[in-house]
C-alpha cells in the first residue's frame, strides 16, 4: 500500500469538519488496507507510531525537523525559517518545498505505508550518542523520496502535529462499520478498545477475527485497561439511592492512581492517563511482586506519599517529587510510599471487570498479602448516612480527599464515568489563608528519625466561654531537626500524668502537658471532623472543626499566654466566612 493513498484521504479529512464525512473517509480507508497493515495505520492516523502506553515517541523537535528538511531540499535553514514564519505550518513548508524540486532522486522509490512506518521506527528507537544526527539523516532520506503532499504529514506527524482532528471514538466508528458492515455492534468494539488502550490492536482483531474475535476480546496484562471513573454527589442519603440503598464507602486517597499489571516476576504500573511510571516507583514494584500471590493479575489502587515518623498520609503535591528521570533512589528514600488497593480487574486468566464489585474486593484481599506498605483501601460497608458521613469526616482528618461510594453489585465499566462509582464531595471545607496559634497540649512518640523525641504534638485552641482548651489538630510538620532535637527539652516541665482538666479531647496522646506553649501553625484547609473537639457540634451535629494537613511555621509564640491563642469562637467565624467565600467563587 501506498502512504500517498493514506495521504490522499488525510488532505479530504482536513478539508471537513463534518464528523459523519470523517467517519466514513476513514471507513473508505480502513476498507483497502491491507489486514497486515491495518494496525499501522490506525496508529499513523492518530498521529502515532505505537499506543501511547508504549512510551515511544517519535521525538523531532522543530529545529531538527528543518536540518532534515534542509538536507533533503538542499535550502539554507534561515530561508526554512523564514518560510515558517510565513506559513504558520512546518507541514506546508515541507509541502511547499517538496514542490519546488526539480528533480527526483536516481533512486527514488514510491513511498509505501511500511516503508514510511519503519523509518518512523527506527527514528523513534533512535538513543544514545549520535541519535539525533540518525533521526535527521533518516528524515531527511523520507523527505527526499516524498511528494509534495506526502512530506507535509511526514513532518507533521514526527512533530506531533497531525492536524486532523480526529477523536479515537470516531475511529472506533468507522472500524465498526468498515469490518462489521453496521454500528449495531459499536459497543463491543469500544469495551475491547477499554480494555486494551489499543486501537491498532482492536483494528487488527476486527481484520483477521471479525465479530467472533472481538466478542471474545480479553484483557491482556501489559496492555493498560482504560480506567473507570467516578460521578460527583455531595448528599449521602441520595447517592444511597443511586446505589441500590447499600454501599461499599472507601477512603479516596490524595494520591497517585495506579493500575499494576503482574506477568510473572514482570511488575508495570499504568497512571490514570495510561503512562508508563514503573520507573518511579521501583519500592512499589518489589512489594507488588513479593505480596500479589497470583501468576499474572491486573489491581488497581492508589499511591500516597506520607511521613515515615509521623505515618501521616501527605498531599498529591509531596507524590509529584516522584516523577523525575533521574535521582529515583534518592527520593524514593525521600519521599516513601504506600499503596492502598481497592480493586482487582483480572486474575489469572479470569476477567473480573463484569463481576460485582463486593466480589471483585474480595478476590483482591485473596491473592494480596498486605502489609504497612502495600495494603488495602480502607472500606466499611453501610446503609447508615450518619455512618458514612461519620466515616466521610474520618477520612478527611487523615489526609484524604473524601470517600468514593461503590455499588456492591456493580461492575467495572472500563472508560466510563457512571453512577455505580461516585464521590462525596468535601461540601463543608474553606480554605486557611492566614496562621492560626495553638497550644500544645499533649504528644505522640516518634517514628525512625525521631525515635528520641516527639514525632506529633497534640494542638489545641480556646474556648474562651468555657474556659477550656478543645482540639483541633495534630502537627507533625514544618519542625526543623533542630526543633525536633528540642522539643522533650522544651515540654519536660510542662509535662503531666494525664490528661488536663481544662483540655477537651477524644485522642488519648502518648504524653499530656499543661497547656502552657503557643506554637504557630499553617494549614490547607478547614474541614469537620469526628475526632477534634473545637467547636463541636456547633457547625453540624457530631463533629468538630479540624486544620487539614498542618504544618509549624517555625515561629514559638512564648511571648503569648495560651489564653491568648486562636479561640474557639474565631476558627467558627474563620470557617464560616471562608466557606461562604468558596460557594460565592463556585458560583
Amino acid at each position: 500500500m501506498n502512504y500517498n493513498e493514506i495521504v490522499e484521504v488525510y488532505e479530504k479529512i482536513e478539508a471537513t469538519s463534518s464528523r459523519i464525512k470523517m467517519t466514513n473517509l476513514l471507513v473508505g480507508l480502513f476498507t483497502k488496507t491491507p489486514k497486515e497493515l491495518i494496525d499501522k495505520v490506525v496508529y499513523l492516523t492518530q498521529g502515532k507510531i505505537y499506543p501511547d502506553y508504549y512510551g515511544i515517541e517519535l521525538g523531532i523537535a522543530e529545529k531538527m525537523a528543518i536540518k532534515a528538511m534542509s538536507i533533503a531540499y538542499g535550502v539554507g535553514t534561515k530561508d526554512i525559517e523564514r518560510l515558517l514564519g510565513k506559513l504558520g505550518d512546518l507541514g506546508l513548508v515541507a509541502q511547499e518545498l517538496a514542490s519546488r524540486k526539480k528533480q527526483m532522486s536516481l533512486f527514488y522509490k514510491p513511498l509505501t505505508v511500511q516503508r514510511v512506518y519503519e523509518i518512523f521506527d527506527k527514528i523513534a528507537k533512535a538513543t544514545g550518542e549520535g541519535s539525533q544526527d540518525l533521526k535527521i539523516r533518516l528524515l531527511s532520506g523520507l523527505l527526499a523520496d516524498a511528494k509534495p503532499k506526502e512530506a507535509k504529514y511526514i513532518i507533521r506527524t514526527v512533530t506531533g502535529n497531525m492536524r486532523l482532528g480526529i477523536a479515537d471514538m470516531t475511529i472506533l466508528d468507522a472500524l465498526a462499520i468498515a469490518f462489521l458492515k453496521t454500528k449495531k455492534y459499536r459497543d463491543v468494539v469500544e469495551r475491547a478498545y477499554n480494555l486494551s488502550n489499543d486501537l491498532g490492536d482492536v483494528a487488527r482483531t476486527l481484520a483477521y477475527e471479525g465479530l467472533e474475535g472481538i466478542k471474545k476480546y480479553k484483557i491482556k496484562p501489559g496492555k493498560p485497561i482504560r480506567m473507570m471513573l467516578a460521578q460527583r454527589m455531595e448528599n449521602v442519603r441520595e447517592i444511597l439511592l443511586k446505589v441500590g440503598g447499600k454501599a461499599a464507602c472507601e477512603w479516596k486517597y490524595d494520591g497517585e492512581r495506579v493500575q499494576i499489571h503482574k506477568i510473572n516476576d514482570e511488575i508495570i504500573l499504568y497512571s490514570r492517563r495510561a503512562e508508563n511510571i514503573t520507573e518511579q516507583y521501583p519500592d512499589v514494584c518489589e512489594l507488588a511482586k513479593t505480596s500479589i500471590k497470583a501468576e499474572e493479575a491486573v489491581v488497581e489502587g492508589e499511591i500516597v506519599a506520607y511521613n515515615p515518623e509521623t505515618l501521616e498520609l501527605l498531599p498529591f503535591q509531596e507524590l509529584m517529587h516522584r516523577r523525575r528521570k533521574y535521582g529515583i533512589e534518592e527520593a524514593m528514600k525521600k519521599y516513601p510510599v504506600i499503596t492502598f488497593l481497592f480493586d482487582a480487574l483480572y486474575v489469572d486468566g479470569e476477567d473480573l471487570t463484569q463481576k460485582p464489585f463486593i466480589e471483585r474486593r474480595r478476590k483482591l484481599e485473596e491473592i494480596v498479602s498486605k502489609n504497612d506498605k502495600f495494603t488495602f483501601s480502607n472500606m466499611i460497608i453501610s446503609d447508615n448516612p450518619e455512618e458514612i458521613e461519620k466515616f466521610f469526616y474520618e477520612a478527611l482528618e487523615n489526609g484524604c480527599e473524601g470517600l468514593m461510594i461503590k455499588a456492591l453489585d456493580g461492575v467495572y465499566q472500563a472508560g466510563a464515568r457512571g453512577w455505580l462509582w461516585i464521590k462525596l464531595k468535601k461540601s463543608y471545607e474553606s480554605k486557611i489563608i492566614e496562621p492560626i496559634d495553638v497550644v500544645v497540649v499533649g504528644a505522640f512518640f516518634g517514628k525512625g528519625r525521631r525515635a528520641k523525641t516527639y514525632g506529633a504534638l497534640l494542638a489545641a485552641v480556646y474556648n474562651k466561654e468555657k474556659d477550656i482548651f478543645e482540639t483541633i489538630c495534630k502537627v507533625g510538620s514544618g519542625f526543623t531537626d533542630k526543633d525536633l532535637e528540642k522539643l522533650p527539652e522544651i515540654f519536660d516541665k510542662y509535662r503531666i500524668k494525664k490528661r488536663h482538666a481544662r483540655v477537651v479531647s477524644e485522642l488519648e496522646a502518648d504524653v499530656w502537658f499543661t497547656p502552657s506553649v503557643v506554637i504557630e501553625i499553617i494549614g490547607d484547609e478547614l474541614t469537620l471532623s469526628p475526632v477534634h473537639t473545637c467547636a463541636y457540634g456547633v457547625i453540624r451535629e457530631g463533629v468538630g472543626i479540624a486544620v487539614r494537613f498542618p504544618r509549624f511555621t517555625g515561629r514559638w509564640r512564648f511571648d503569648k499566654a495560651p489564653e491568648d491563642a486562636t479561640t474557639t469562637k474565631e476558627i467558627i467565624e474563620m470557617y464560616k466566612a471562608q466557606l461562604k467565600r468558596i460557594e460565592e467563587s463556585s458560583s
